[in-house]
């Protein structure tokens, strides 16, 4: 009994000293851009792990997938966990969190942050780092120069705005963005699977061209009203900052436009075949 005790009283005292060491160092203000980062990556990595290990014993048709189909599969995993976690994120911070609300007088909203949206904005530049360096490797099986240009654009973006604390908003904002990755994963997830001419891969095709346009499209614009209406903040961010609100939303919104006409395209031409 006196030694189930003194287990118990060891199992405890561990288990508060990791509680300290996670508050003191691994969720410590100066410490997040790091800890996060760092916990991003190993979390794409336990994602791509997961679903090789599931999609090899759950999934018929992933064994009989090319190995670099197998490797876009897995990577595709990763992508749409990050996406659902990062859209739930934005959502809350963009429209339900006080921390960025017009009520809220605590300060400039472009210089507003918390330890918890540096956080998410860590995680997801683990995230970005990770699948551009997957993309990279097997350049251009995983994606063309497109992919490049947008993952380095969002990395440096998520990255300056998550270690310097400014213009936090603006980055969730265009991060919701990622709501429609899931769909996109879904759709090459039922072409592979030789699932084309479905009923499913048509409505996924609607819901891809309605979740576009609110996400990638009108969103932006909302975006773009929201820092005209407090220009005289953005401008009192560093030069760096400032161009990076300016510039990289705009150069996501030009690719956004270039992608929504190509998935029109696809989305007449395949409601043409069913009638």
């Amino acid at each position: 009994m006196g030694r189930s005790l003194r287990t118990v009283g060891t199992l405890k005292a561990y288990e508060n000293q990791a509680g300290v060491l996670v508050k003191n160092y691994v969720l410590a203000d100066p410490y997040i851009p790091y800890t996060s980062i760092l916990l991003g990556i190993l979390t794409c990595k336990l994602a791509y792990d997961l679903s090789q290990l599931i999609s090899t014993f759950y999934s018929r048709n992933y064994n009989a997938l090319t190995k670099i189909q197998r490797m876009e599969w897995n990577n595709r995993g990763i992508s749409t966990f990050h996406a659902v976690f990062i859209s739930i994120m934005s959502l809350y911070f963009v429209f339900w969190s006080e921390l960025f609300s017009d009520q809220n007088h605590s300060g400039l909203v472009t210089f507003r942050n918390s330890s918890i949206s540096t956080f998410a904005l860590g995680l997801s530049v683990g995230y970005f780092l990770s699948d551009l360096a997957m993309i990279c490797w097997r350049y251009p099986s995983l994606g063309g120069p497109e992919y490049v240009l947008h993952h380095s654009l969002a990395a440096i973006a998520v990255a300056y705005a998550m270690y310097m604390g400014e213009g936090q908003l603006y980055t969730f904002m265009v991060l919701l963005s990622e709501v429609t990755t899931p769909w996109i994963n879904i759709r090459w997830y039922l072409d592979v699977s030789g699932l084309k001419k479905s009923s499913a891969y048509i409505i996924n095709g609607v819901i891809i061209f309605f979740s576009w346009l609110v996400a990638r499209i009108l969103l932006f614009g909302y975006m773009f009203y929201h820092v005209y209406i407090h220009h005289n903040q953005v401008m009192r961010m560093h030069t760096a900052g400032s161009l990076l609100v300016f510039v990289v939303p705009v150069a996501l919104a030009i690719m956004n436009l270039m992608w929504f006409g190509k998935i029109l395209k696809g989305l007449k031409k395949t409601l043409l075949k069913e009638t």
